[in-house]
């Protein structure tokens, strides 16, 4: 009959495990001085170390001469066991570090932001880094943007998040857009003064920091006494589209539509005239969680893009 597993009240306590490598290398080559320039420490750590596990189990596991040590019998029974079992942990160990550099890095943003700065910008990430995967995560919910299971975020802020690492990558500045053709056929949008007249286009949204019509024709001046029931889409990229699709005139954020700008799929009615935020979009990176390679390569390249002097 088999018997029954010990309580953990009843085991004896294991020793460190650097301890058993540093013995388990030393017997193995044959000297202290071979296991210390294999694993990259002094002669007298591996002599501590190996001292120390000799104390924790009270028996001899070396016989040490003056410039020899040998293993005694309780050190040649204690290999035999601790061999087999350092070899699945070490090749656990190589499976378990092969998955996680094989695994995609988790990349969270607003929909904004992945929708229409991330997304245009993977084609070149794709062709130089081949050997790495992303998988972007779309939500406006911050919580979600910043679970457990996220490896970077992107979010829109003043810097401060607890628990997270954060750079700035890019400001908030807003400015009206508009497709050539609306432009063409209503002129009047030039002139601020006849926004409030215009089929203007709005995105509601929970976060109410984030800026809508009103707010902005205040900024700049611009007080009408009402606004024109705008249309009304619950996504910032759904917005954008309506604009270039000659919808009516919505609210850009610089970064966010550059390049529908620079396509000519969007012209700024208004010219120069813009709104700054002491906001920005930061690219955050938990605390007290391990990297790996591929996370701070992506890191690496968002960091890359970064807005100089915004």
């Amino acid at each position: 009959m088999t018997e029954p597993p010990r309580s953990s009240k009843h085991r004896k306590p294991l020793p460190p495990l650097d301890h058993i490598l540093a013995f388990e290398a030393a017997a193995s080559l044959g000297g202290f001085a071979r296991a210390a320039r294999q694993m990259h420490l002094s002669e007298t750590a591996i002599s501590r170390k190996v001292r120390l596990l000799e104390q924790h189990f009270g028996l001899p596991l070396f016989t040490r001469g003056h410039r020899s040590v040998e293993l005694t019998t309780h050190g040649r029974a204690f290999l035999a066991r601790v061999s087999p079992a350092i070899a699945m942990l070490r090749a656990a160990a190589d499976a378990a570090f092969e998955t996680g550099q094989k695994r995609p890095v988790v990349l969270a943003a607003t929909n904004s932001v992945a929708g229409l700065w991330l997304t245009p910008r993977l084609p070149g990430f794709r062709a130089a880094k081949r050997h790495l995967g992303i998988m972007v995560v779309a939500s406006d919910n911050d919580d979600e943007c910043l679970a457990d299971t996220v490896d970077l975020a992107i979010l829109r802020g003043d810097g401060t998040w607890t628990g997270f690492d954060s750079v700035r990558l890019f400001g908030e500045t807003v400015f009206p857009v508009c497709s050539p053709g609306f432009l063409a056929q209503n002129p009047g949008v030039a002139e601020v003064a006849n926004l409030a007249a215009a089929p203007l286009i709005e995105v509601a949204s929970n976060h109410v920091e984030w800026m809508n019509w009103r707010a902005w024709l205040d900024r700049v001046g611009a007080r009408p006494p009402r606004l024109e029931r705008p249309m009304l889409f619950n996504s910032y990229p759904l917005s954008i589209q309506a604009a270039a699709d000659g919808a009516g005139v919505a609210l850009g954020w610089a970064h966010l539509v550059d390049h529908l700008l620079e396509s000519g799929r969007l012209v700024r009615p208004l010219g120069p005239l813009e709104v700054s935020t002491p906001a920005g979009y930061y690219l955050l990176t938990p605390q007290g969680r391990p990297g790996f390679a591929a996370r701070d390569e992506v890191r690496a390249w968002l960091l890359g893009l970064r807005a100089e002097g915004d």
